[in-house]
Protein backbone atom coordinates (compact mmCIF):
# COMPACT_ATOMS: atom_id res chain seq x y z
CA UNK A 1 0.00 0.00 0.00
CA UNK A 2 1.12 3.51 -0.92
CA UNK A 3 1.35 6.68 1.69
CA UNK A 4 -0.91 9.36 1.22
CA UNK A 5 0.90 12.78 1.13
CA UNK A 6 -0.83 15.65 3.52
CA UNK A 7 1.35 18.79 3.27
CA UNK A 8 0.04 21.25 5.89
CA UNK A 9 3.08 23.30 5.70
CA UNK A 10 1.94 26.71 6.77
CA UNK A 11 -1.22 26.18 8.34
CA UNK A 12 -1.93 27.28 11.85
CA UNK A 13 -3.53 25.31 14.93
CA UNK A 14 -6.05 24.31 14.75
CA UNK A 15 -6.05 23.47 10.88
CA UNK A 16 -3.80 20.91 10.70
CA UNK A 17 -5.26 18.33 13.11
CA UNK A 18 -8.69 19.14 11.60
CA UNK A 19 -7.17 18.50 7.86
CA UNK A 20 -5.74 15.42 9.34
CA UNK A 21 -9.10 14.67 10.86
CA UNK A 22 -11.34 14.94 7.23
CA UNK A 23 -8.47 12.80 5.69
CA UNK A 24 -8.78 10.39 8.14
CA UNK A 25 -12.20 10.36 7.86
CA UNK A 26 -12.70 9.87 4.34
CA UNK A 27 -9.93 6.64 4.29
CA UNK A 28 -9.84 2.71 4.37
CA UNK A 29 -8.78 1.28 7.47
CA UNK A 30 -4.86 0.59 7.05
CA UNK A 31 -4.36 3.69 4.49
CA UNK A 32 -0.76 5.18 5.57
CA UNK A 33 -0.50 9.53 5.83
CA UNK A 34 2.36 11.00 5.70
CA UNK A 35 1.27 14.19 7.51
CA UNK A 36 4.04 17.56 7.44
CA UNK A 37 3.34 20.47 9.45
CA UNK A 38 5.18 23.19 10.62
CA UNK A 39 3.15 24.81 13.23
CA UNK A 40 4.77 24.06 16.43
CA UNK A 41 1.20 23.06 18.10
CA UNK A 42 1.49 20.42 15.74
CA UNK A 43 3.44 18.35 18.16
CA UNK A 44 0.76 18.46 20.40
CA UNK A 45 -2.46 18.51 18.45
CA UNK A 46 -1.79 15.54 16.19
CA UNK A 47 -1.30 12.81 18.86
CA UNK A 48 -4.14 14.25 21.15
CA UNK A 49 -6.31 13.63 18.07
CA UNK A 50 -5.08 10.08 17.25
CA UNK A 51 -5.74 9.17 21.29
CA UNK A 52 -9.20 10.87 20.39
CA UNK A 53 -9.99 8.40 17.00
CA UNK A 54 -7.79 5.60 17.77
CA UNK A 55 -5.34 5.67 14.93
CA UNK A 56 -1.84 5.91 15.35
CA UNK A 57 0.79 7.45 14.54
CA UNK A 58 3.60 4.94 13.58
CA UNK A 59 6.85 7.03 13.21
CA UNK A 60 7.53 11.13 13.76
CA UNK A 61 10.07 13.07 13.29
CA UNK A 62 11.21 16.89 13.73
CA UNK A 63 13.87 18.26 11.30
CA UNK A 64 14.49 21.85 12.61
CA UNK A 65 10.74 23.39 12.10
CA UNK A 66 9.52 20.56 9.81
CA UNK A 67 7.17 17.79 12.13
CA UNK A 68 6.63 14.73 10.32
CA UNK A 69 4.26 12.12 11.31
CA UNK A 70 3.43 8.85 9.75
CA UNK A 71 0.09 8.21 10.22
CA UNK A 72 -2.02 4.89 10.23
CA UNK A 73 -5.56 4.61 9.71
CA UNK A 74 -7.23 2.33 12.24
CA UNK A 75 -9.66 -1.20 11.32
CA UNK A 76 -13.36 0.12 11.71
Amino acid sequence: MTSIPLNLRGLKCPLPALRVRKALKGADAGSLFVVECTDPMAAIDIPNLMRETGDAIEHSLTDGELLVFHIRKAAA
